[in-house]
């Protein structure tokens, strides 16, 4: 199976209620996609997600690997700059940045820093191993 990632924006999740907007993001990582959500959860939607997902880990789901990253105002920034960021907050609220939320089973980790967000994935891990060989042709 390969590796599928969805862009999901945020105008798709701002008219849910928290409770549907965690089991809409949780049924996308059970079909092993990883989304890429426009903008940021809550502090208290990430701490549901995470608690929801911890009550549904079995043998199939492994839970959630989870980073987010908004853009960094400077602190030295420009008058002019800085007025600038602190109205685009205002406008778009958690619409800025972006989430990553993929499968533990295929998420090996995300690093995160003020500037950048890598993801790390690893080949999903269903029942039994496949392995392969060569023959040789005469």
């Amino acid at each position: 199976m390969g590796l599928t990632l969805q862009f999901m924006s945020h105008s798709e999740i701002e008219s849910l209620p928290s409770a549907k907007r965690i089991k809409k993001l949780i049924d996308l990582v059970k079909q092993e996609k990883i989304i890429l959500l426009e903008g940021r959860l809550t502090k208290a939607e990430e701490i549901d997600l995470i608690t929801v997902t911890m009550q549904q880990i079995d043998e199939s789901f492994k839970g959630i690997e989870i980073g987010s990253i908004e853009p960094s105002d400077k602190k030295n920034a420009p008058f002019f700059s800085s007025l600038k960021n602190n109205m685009i907050n205002m406008l778009l609220g958690e619409r800025r940045g972006i989430t990553i939320i993929g499968p533990a089973a295929i998420v090996k980790e995300i690093k995160q820093d003020p500037e950048k967000i890598q993801l790390f994935t690893q080949a999903a891990k269903k029942g039994k191993s496949i392995s392969s060989s060569k023959k040789k042709r005469k």
